[in-house]
């Protein structure tokens, strides 16, 4: 069944994270010609992680009794209906608004997504399968910066906009028409969906404490790498656009082969490892003083992610299958919500106190303490 149903899935919403995507490298640079200070910024990047966090338990736990596809198919209509509301937004606080409007929609997209490909993942391929998922969903979000910079230098940021809306009704139209329902309400009925009882779980413990830190220094790097290179480098939009491209190429696709790898060795130490990886690579941003080095330094940084996300995924599955699987990626996806919004904002913090060159310290000293807190919760 998954090799009829997953290019359906993984069209729709490579669609809706080629929209996103787009916008990804404008949205800094717009929110600053609003007058956005460091604080600001943070916050505009937060709001959609903010409302993720309060909705995505509540739909991933529907989703396991009422099925997946009437969520990802409300999510992603409205997704495509928010979006041109960007170009209304005219000042700070309603920039902050729309977010958090498309987090809501956000909420019931991406973690159900990845609930459903954990449904029809067959047993020992679940690294495979979350693999081809990560780089079907993440690779649009890759390409989207790069087409992000060429729109807004020649067409304008307003078309950025209206294009992210637009691809994101065309997931909309494939996801309602095309895809199948898998049935998770009848396979919920087999499994007993407590939030409390996976709380006591030390493997989700680990994975969420994991995921949480990792996505802190990652939200630094996204929010501020914009402004570093425009700023310290002078670097133009449409470069801007090819790092942050590089990057979410690359981790997608190099996601593949790691994602296979997770399936044959232990996914530990390669959660691990990734985590490592992430350290070097943030660390080493500050001292980078041209486009060539930021450029193999979002190649290092996407193979972190590479690394370690898509054994973190498998390892989600296999915990999915006892407790919910909606439930179980809902509360991977809270860990990395929390991230998104704590990290732009205490990001904006460093950045006014202390200078951009320590956001990017700051992430590479979550990156370790990612490392250390998944070590400690797995330990046994």
């Amino acid at each position: 069944m998954i090799k009829r149903v997953f290019p359906i899935l993984a069209l729709s919403i490579f669609c809706c994270m080629l929209g996103s995507g787009i916008v990804v490298p404008l949205l800094p640079l717009y929110a600053e010609g609003l007058g956005a200070t460091g604080f600001g910024l943070g916050l505009i990047f937060a709001a959609f992680p903010i409302s993720r966090t309060l909705f995505t338990p509540v739909f991933g736990r529907f989703s396991d009794r009422g099925g997946r596809k009437p969520f990802i198919v409300v999510g992603l209509l409205t997704y495509a209906i928010i979006s041109p509301v960007f170009v209304w937004a005219n000042t700070v606080p309603l920039l902050v608004l729309t977010r958090l409007l498309h987090g809501v929609s956000g909420s019931m997209i991406l973690p159900i997504t990845q609930a459903y490909v954990g449904d029809i993942s067959p047993e020992g391929e679940e690294g495979k399968w979350m693999g081809y998922a990560n780089a079907a969903f993440f690779s649009g979000f890759g390409i989207g910066p790069l087409m992000g910079g060429v729109v807004a230098e020649h067409l304008g940021m307003d078309i950025a906009f209206f294009a992210m809306g637009g691809l994101s009704m065309l997931a909309f139209f494939i996801a309602a028409f095309f895809l199948p329902e898998v049935g998770s309400h009848k396979s919920a009925e087999r499994i007993r969906l407590s939030f409390k009882e996976m709380g006591r779980s030390r493997t989700m413990t680990g994975l969420v404490s994991f995921r949480l830190a990792l996505t802190l220094g990652r939200a630094a790097f996204f929010t501020f790498l914009p402004v570093f290179a425009a700023l310290k480098l002078g670097l133009r939009s449409n470069l801007i656009g090819v790092l942050v491209a590089v990057y979410m190429l690359l981790s997608s696709l190099l996601g593949i082969p790691w994602g296979r790898m997770a399936d044959r060795f232990h996914r530990r130490p390669l959660v691990v490892a990734g985590c490592l990886v992430s350290f070097a690579y943030l660390a080493l941003v500050p001292p980078a003083d041209s486009f060539g080095q930021l450029l193999a330094l979002c190649v290092l940084g996407s193979l972190g992610g590479a690394i370690s996300i898509p054994a973190a995924s498998a390892i989600v599955v296999t915990e999915g299958r006892k407790y919910g699987m909606g439930s179980a990626m809902a509360v991977f996806n809270v860990a990395i919500s929390i991230g998104m919004a704590v990290g732009p904002i205490l990001s904006g913090v460093i950045a006014d106190f202390v200078g951009i060159d320590a956001v990017f310290y700051f992430g590479a000293a979550v990156s370790l303490v990612a490392a250390g807190l998944f070590l400690w919760f797995t330990r046994s």
